[in-house]
């Protein structure tokens, strides 16, 4: 072992148990074993730790204790939060609003250090780079915080700067839910078949990839060519002259967020059409791109004047490949006419599902959790009930996580919250059929096959060429030679095979022989 190597590892597990008992410290000092202790069966426990920790304050409304526990703890608990904040069908509503200050409204961190990063990156006085820089942020969030600043040629500008040390509290967040991620796939039942230590990886990846800005701000480029013919969706433009690995520039986006229905309706945007044209936006970046915003809080979404949607915020993108668009396409088909046995089959086909499950058991599990929410506008629907009974009926079958789909889940999980949110009348179901199925008409019919020939043109270019020589090599090769060059190895790997039997056939008269004379 390498000097210095031992003290280091140490160091690294003195860090992480400070941190579990952080986290243990902050449950209870905001009294969140209010939620952890509420069964009957463990309320005991609670009338204890009540008794114990008496000097504790827990007067504040549990839904904001629970909120300033989640901004002590940090970016991942706060995500967690965010997510949370969206199911307001699932969480409690004291919760969900408390929850959604979780967005845009995490406590900033001194713009002194604002100000200072800055000038590190751009080597700098602050006057020297923008001619009017605003140092009270317009919205905080958990990995950066956003400032309002003019270029020196005038054109309004967001500066968004990566808070300091944010790396090292998340790479120990995430290297604890990596421990408890591997004890739970050892000891926990269904541990194998979801893949706690794969989803946590997953989870990682794109984590790390929201702390380099300069990967945003390319993630933003992108889905702005994505939607550049588009009426629906607006992305602002990234300023690259300005951008850096901790601090990106782009354009100011003037819209109103998304959570404000009532300043909605007074700048009379259509909230039914805001509602269908947002399920209409994810389809697109799903299937017809495979490159979606993975991050699709309320936070992160204006309106336009003209209603159009304004994405903020990219630190946090998914991907899709073709094979994985196929497949979904396919399921959500299928699902729209009620045609569950294909459901099932393509389960089993793409093997998220082991191959030995039967179609029709399958299929009738599918049914009965599926059929009681159709042709229901999302109001009428419990969410809750429906992903206990499709957690139920993944346990069943053996339904393994796929960890490539663990953000496009989240992301529907987010579509679903806002459209309700939006638009409770809003089906989801009606609303997204038709573009899929024309979606799919152009990957399979006609239209499909002249776009994989127009992929493929390249490629061919470089083949026709060659063809004439190489059936011109393929027609001077001798056959008779390369028939008797064959015949020979297989004779020879005959006569190793005969050696074989002959020694192993030996061997078992000896040991028959032996077996006689001391019967």
């Amino acid at each position: 072992m390498q000097p210095g190597h031992l003290p280091a590892q140490w160091k690294i597990k003195k860090m992480r148990i400070f941190r579990v008992i952080k986290i243990f410290y902050v449950v209870l000092r905001f009294g969140l074993d209010e939620f952890l202790l509420a069964h009957e069966r463990t309320r005991w426990l609670q009338t204890v730790l009540n008794v114990v920790l008496f000097a504790r304050n827990t007067s504040a409304p549990r839904a904001v204790r629970l909120r300033l526990a989640l901004e002590n703890l940090g970016p991942i608990f706060v995500k967690f939060g965010q997510m949370l904040s969206t199911r307001r069908d699932l969480m409690p509503l004291d919760i969900a609003d408390e929850l959604a200050k979780l967005q845009d409204r995490v406590p900033p961190f001194p713009s002194a250090q604002a100000v200072a990063v800055l000038e590190t990156t751009y080597q700098k006085t602050l006057g020297e780079v923008f001619r009017s820089f605003d140092e009270t942020p317009i919205a905080s969030a958990s990995v950066a915080q956003v400032h309002f600043a003019v270029l020196p040629d005038g054109r309004e500008v967001a500066v968004k700067i990566l808070r300091p040390g944010i790396v090292h509290v998340i790479e120990h967040d995430l290297a604890l839910l990596d421990i408890c991620a591997g004890l739970m796939e050892r000891w926990w039942a269904d541990g194998k078949r979801l893949k706690p230590k794969l989803v946590v990886a997953e989870f990682e990846k794109y984590l790390h990839d929201e702390l380099d800005l300069m990967r945003e701000a390319a993630c933003a480029s992108q889905l702005k060519r994505n939607f550049a013919k588009s009426d629906l969706l607006l992305v602002p433009e990234m300023y690259w002259d300005w951008c850096d690995t901790n601090v990106i520039v782009m354009e100011r986006m003037h819209g109103i967020p998304i959570s404000q229905m009532d300043a909605l309706r007074a700048a009379n945007i259509n909230i039914s059409k805001l509602a269908s044209d947002g399920v209409e936006i994810f389809y697109m970046q799903v299937f017809r791109d495979g490159f979606f915003h993975a991050d699709m809080h309320p936070g992160n979404i204006q309106v336009a004047a003209d209603g159009r949607y304004i994405a903020l915020d990219f630190g946090i993108m998914g991907t899709l490949n073709d094979t994985d668009k196929n497949y979904l396409a396919q399921n959500f088909i299928a699902f729209f006419n009620r045609d569950y046995k294909r459901v099932a089959e393509v389960h089993i086909e793409s093997g998220w599902v082991p191959a030995h499950t039967r179609v029709d058991e399958l299929e009738a599990a599918i049914r009965a959790v599926c059929e009681p929410i159709f042709d229901r506008p999302l109001r009428d629907v419990s969410f809750g009930k429906v992903l206990l009974r499709l957690f139920q009926t993944s346990r069943r079958f053996g339904v393994e996580i796929q960890p490539q789909l663990v953000l496009l889940q989240k992301t529907l999980l987010n579509i679903e919250g806002l459209g309700l949110q939006l638009d409770p009348e809003l089906d989801l179901w009606k609303t997204a059929k038709p573009w899929l199925e024309r979606w799919m008409s152009e990957q399979v019919g006609w239209r499909g096959f002249l776009r994989s020939l127009k992929e493929e043109a390249p490629r061919y270019a470089t083949l026709l060429p060659q063809i004439p020589r190489l059936l011109h090599e393929r027609l001077n090769e001798n056959p008779v030679a390369k028939y008797e060059a064959a015949l020979l190895d297989f004779a020879v790997q005959q006569r190793k095979r005969n050696f074989w039997l002959m020694v192993i056939a030996c061997a078992a008269v000896i040991a028959t022989g032996w077996l006689l004379l001391h019967v």
